[in-house]
């Protein structure tokens, strides 16, 4: 089993010693970021759009996956622990977000344990479509650009369609102009971050 080093992002008003609960996101990064070094987190996704911000409305987690591996959801499941004894996360908005291979990591670690997490924004990434019956009650918005020659665009397809035909929703975006980098683009949206808190678990 694995352990991760991580980065924790607070905005400027959190105060660990107040009792008010704050929505977690946990942010999954894609190969190029792994490694033994920490500053690697900030140059993609949503630890890149966070830079210089002091007034996002969530605390961010990322993991950092070690040099030539791959997410673990055992792992990971051992690191949210850690995670949630050192914030103050409501733990019935506990978010889920990830790019490449964290795309993967996103919809693998969410059908192996959808009662984790509110809501799911998986990017370029892709799945197994037999464990799409897992994730219909969970909110997923998925993004892929069309143009992707990295991952196929047919792998978040696949997913999708795969979860409405097993009786749950899936909201999807694909941006037809885009090759593999549509998580700039999609982080710099705020519509989604006002979806994700439009979400909690009961």
């Amino acid at each position: 089993m694995k352990t991760y080093r991580y980065k924790i992002y607070s905005p400027s008003v959190y105060n660990p010693e107040e009792n008010k609960k704050w929505p977690l996101i946990l942010f999954l990064h894609g190969a190029g970021e792994r490694g033994n070094d920490l500053s690697l987190l900030q140059r993609q996704g949503l630890p890149a759009y966070l830079k210089g911000k002091d007034d996002f409305p969530f605390v961010v987690a990322s993991p950092q996956c070690p040099a030539r591996s791959y997410w673990e959801v055992h792992s990971l499941n051992n690191w949210l622990n850690e995670v949630l004894s050192e914030v103050n996360a409501d733990l019935s908005r506990v978010y889920l977000s990830g790019i490449s291979m964290g795309g993967y990591g996103t919809w693998h670690w969410a059908a192996a344990n959808p009662e984790k997490f509110a809501a799911i924004i998986p990017v370029c990434g892709g799945g197994d479509p037999s464990t799409a019956k897992k994730l219909t009650k969970m909110p997923v918005w998925a993004f892929h650009g069309e143009k992707d020659d990295i991952v196929p665009v047919e792998e978040t397809l696949a997913m999708t369609e795969a979860i409405k035909e097993a009786g749950g929703k899936a909201e999807l975006t694909l941006y037809p102009n885009l090759y593999h980098d549509s998580w700039t683009e999609t982080y710099n949206n705020s519509a989604i971050y006002e979806w994700l808190l439009k979400h909690s678990r009961s």
